[in-house]
């Protein structure tokens, strides 16, 4: 479903909250293979970084983040937990896990026919959670969630929170939720160190970007277009103008995503300031049109090692 982003609140025109939500579906067991790919990290007794720690590091480095997202479930769970293992040996330096929902807003076509799919092979938030277990010991680079507020709400936010915390999370983004009803998110994220990711956009205005970058933990979120998520032809150059006004309010780290897509849009990015780059639709169409998951993990690697290597 296209929407278009909300001037006066800067995050996303919501309607009301869809009743229907992971919970719902049934359980789905999953079966995580191992196998086919060595992962960068194994189970150690060092700790993985943050979020805003993981900033911190490449910064003193001079390095810009790279930051995929995919869809947790397609095309199934034993491939996301292959793909996660893929992406962290590839030098990813946070993985976005999308939590499929039966009504993304924020999402454009690529990403809304993933969590359909997803959904309808019975992908639900405790099988997901299930596969995590078994994986995030195995990565090197953190994970943050990507999740609609429904599914937080039917677990309750405080049960979330912990939930997450015990597997290993340390980022969480929201986009529907406006900055005014971030207060109990952001109070229980705080409580379990969880890094509670805001987002802004080029409609925002400018008091109000400052006030999101302000509550804003890990990094701050900055849309790059006005819309839906989704592969583009180009990067709007406003994107520079709205990172040098962001910068000019904190000194937190900026990532820039929806529409980004190629090497040359990664390093296009990078070169204006940007401290991290997100690639979600790209990442997601490759596995989710594979002829096999096999070859859908194939590609994902060679993709990923094509846009960490355009950045500095």
């Amino acid at each position: 479903m296209a929407i278009a982003l909300k001037s006066t609140a800067g995050l996303l025109q919501l309607k009301k909250h869809n009743t229907h939500s992971l919970s719902r579906l049934p359980s789905a067991k999953i079966f995580v293979s191992t196998k086919r790919f060595t992962p960068m990290a194994t189970i150690t007794a060092a700790q993985t970084l943050g979020l805003s720690d993981t900033f911190s590091k490449l910064k003193k480095q001079g390095k810009v983040a790279f930051i995929p997202y995919i869809t947790a479930g397609d095309p199934d769970l034993s491939t996301t937990a292959e793909a996660l293992k893929v992406l962290d040996s590839c030098g990813s330096d946070i993985i976005e896990l999308g939590v499929p929902y039966s009504d993304p807003l924020a999402d454009g076509p690529v990403i809304q026919a993933a969590a359909t799919r997803s959904l309808a092979r019975g992908t639900n938030f405790n099988a997901i959670l299930s596969m995590l277990k078994e994986v995030v010991p195995q990565l090197s680079c953190p994970i943050a969630l990507f999740t609609y507020y429904n599914p937080i709400l039917k677990r309750g936010v405080e049960k979330f929170m912990v939930t997450v915390k015990d597997i290993g999370i340390h980022g969480l983004v929201v986009p529907d939720v406006p900055l005014e009803e971030t207060e109990i998110l952001r109070r229980e994220a705080l409580k379990n160190k969880i890094e509670l990711v805001l987002l802004t956009t080029p409609t925002t205005p400018t008091d109000r970007m400052k006030a999101i970058v302000e509550a804003s933990e890990g990094f701050v979120y900055l849309v790059s277009s006005i819309g839906v998520t989704g592969a583009r032809a180009s990067v709007s150059d406003r994107v520079e103008t709205l990172l040098r006004d962001i910068k000019e309010a904190t000194t937190k780290p900026v990532a820039v995503g929806f529409g980004i897509s190629k090497p040359e849009h990664v390093k296009q990015v990078a070169g204006w300031g940007a401290d991290g780059v997100i690639v979600g639709s790209a990442m997601v169409k490759l596995l989710g049109e594979a002829k096999s998951p096999e070859e859908g993990l194939k590609e994902l690697e060679i993709f990923t090692k094509s846009l960490k290597s355009a950045l500095p």
